[in-house]
């Protein structure tokens, strides 16, 4: 089930730098002529345990702190953050069609959103961001998956929302599936592995034992499942394989942490 996970930045994706800040780039999106990627914990100003890119509120930071690492990842991306549309996200399934730019003020884990500036942002500390660009309409999908998303079928939901809005036929999606906390560290209980057999019939593809009552479950794989029983082609799909938890030196990990650390941001943005 996880043999070929990896601890480093593969799958599509790739690491640099830009700006100072350092960002994960899913590049068959971005090849595509979109800005898609999910920011790293480095390049910014928050101390420990935020230390230092720390974009989430509401953790304990500094919001002096917090408002200047928004500020360099938007001057980095070429994406100002006041134009990003962002929701609350409450571990929901419900995907919301964004309406100009900035916050909009509602509950939901999953954006889709098509046009001139179309700009959408969510937050992330292990739960997989899962990407989508239709190359033919130019609309585009950003989901937040943790396990309840993920049992939910958020991944397929915003894929449904995308051609009922807009038309996009499944197969011609792009997707990446963004650095999510692994196999190798998500272990979960049984109330957990309840509701995921409960949903699906391919459970036992993407768990491995852990101790008694427990397994270890693998969120980007399973994603990439939904995915795939969602009518996208999986060779379009690109899971990067990055642990959050292993690699706590770029990324910030909720379970890693024990509960305190700051969050990442995934963007996928139009140009102009």
């Amino acid at each position: 089930m996880d043999g070929g996970w990896r601890h480093e930045v593969g799958g599509g994706w790739r690491y640099e730098v830009a700006g100072g800040v350092g960002v994960f780039r899913a590049s068959a999106l971005e090849s595509a002529g979109v800005v898609a990627c999910v920011s790293s914990r480095c390049g910014g100003v928050g101390a420990r345990p935020f230390d230092s890119l720390n974009l989430g509120r509401g953790v304990d930071d500094a919001e002096v702190a917090v408002e200047e690492n928004r500020r360099r990842l938007g001057e980095a991306l070429g994406v100002p953050w006041p134009r990003l549309a962002t929701v609350r996200q409450v571990h929901g399934t419900t995907v919301h069609t964004v309406a100009g730019a900035g916050p909009q003020g509602l509950d939901a884990d999953a954006l889709i959103g098509r046009g001139p500036g179309t700009a959408l942002a969510i937050l992330v500390a292990d739960c997989a961001p899962v990407l989508l660009l239709d190359p033919r309409t130019g609309a585009l999908g950003l989901a937040h998956a943790g396990w309840r998303g993920t049992v939910g079928g958020i991944a397929a939901r915003t894929v449904a929302a995308l051609h009922d809005a807009y038309g996009c036929r499944p197969g011609d999606l792009l997707a990446a599936v963004g650095p999510a906390i692994g196999p190798c560290c998500y272990e979960v209980d049984e109330p957990v592995l309840a509701r995921l057999r409960a949903a699906v019939p391919w459970w036992a593809e993407v768990v491995r034992p852990g101790r008694p009552g427990h397994a270890y479950l693998d969120v980007p794989g399973a994603n990439l499942r939904v995915l795939r029983d969602a009518g996208l082609d999986p060779d379009r799909v690109d899971v990067s394989g990055l642990c959050t938890a292993c690699g706590q030196d770029r990324l910030f990990s909720h379970r890693g942490s024990g509960g305190r650390t700051g969050r990442m941001a995934a963007v996928l943005a139009l140009a102009g």
